[in-house]
């Protein structure tokens, strides 16, 4: 399919209360308001398309940059490619999930994360740490320097409470998947999230609440989960 015949597929899926759901959570026009399991019934029918996916992110078009990120070529994804994404990523749901998911996917993503949690941006940054919690879940431990992840830990603990809003939200997601992906972490981690405790952030007139890492944490551990990795990031 080209650009513009996907374009017009998305419109047909354009729902008025998702619409108005997702405008409170950031997006902005022009969309269409798409729910992302219609999102995913599109994906199906493109299939992994990177020039696609390119061109689709190129629109502005929340609901076509979602797409972008469910049938991208992870792998045909260049440092620039990540970069253009991530500096055009406007709100969290593309930032923090299309981006960082596809970001964790390519050969670039923990140097890309390394680099994007230390920008002053607060979406980049974002999608940095957001990165890192994909990565973490998907990748092997062995692709890992340990003593660089024990790092970023102590980064959120003497961080986390001063940082902007989306990036303190993303911080604690991954003290919650670093305790949840790797066993050699988790007790580390679960200190760590009970040590910074209640993290409040500013969800605006959403009903979302930051998830609770200690508690996060120990369901995990609890129905057995930990160590468990994913075999992609996109979801």
């Amino acid at each position: 399919m080209t650009k513009d015949e996907v374009i017009r597929e998305l419109e047909l899926y354009g729902n008025p209360d998702t619409k108005r759901i997702l405008m409170i959570h950031g997006a902005c026009e022009p969309f269409y308001g798409i729910k992302v399991q219609d999102l995913k019934k599109i994906a199906k029918k493109v299939k992994q398309d990177y020039q696609l996916s390119l061109d689709l992110f190129e629109t502005g078009n929340s609901d076509a940059m979602y797409l972008a990120g469910l049938i991208a070529d992870a792998e045909r994804m260049t440092k620039d490619d990540l970069q253009n994404w991530a500096q055009k990523a406007y709100w969290y749901m593309i930032s923090e999930y299309t981006v960082a998911w596809i970001a964790a996917e390519s050969n670039f993503g923990f140097e890309l994360a390394l680099k994007w949690i230390d920008s002053k941006q607060e979406n980049i940054a974002s999608t940095g740490w957001s990165t890192l919690s994909s990565l973490v879940a998907i990748k092997e431990d062995e692709y890992f320097d340990m003593g660089k992840l024990k790092e970023l830990l102590s980064r959120v603990k003497s961080k986390i409470q001063l940082a902007p809003n989306r990036v303190k939200y993303t911080m604690n997601g991954y003290v919650i998947s670093l305790g949840a992906s790797i066993v050699s972490l988790t007790e580390e981690s679960m200190c760590v999230a009970k040590h910074i405790g209640k993290v409040h952030v500013d969800m605006g007139e959403t009903a979302c609440n930051v998830p609770f890492a200690p508690e996060y944490l120990q369901k995990i551990i609890d129905k057995g989960r930990v160590g468990k990795k994913r075999k992609t990031a996109r979801c």
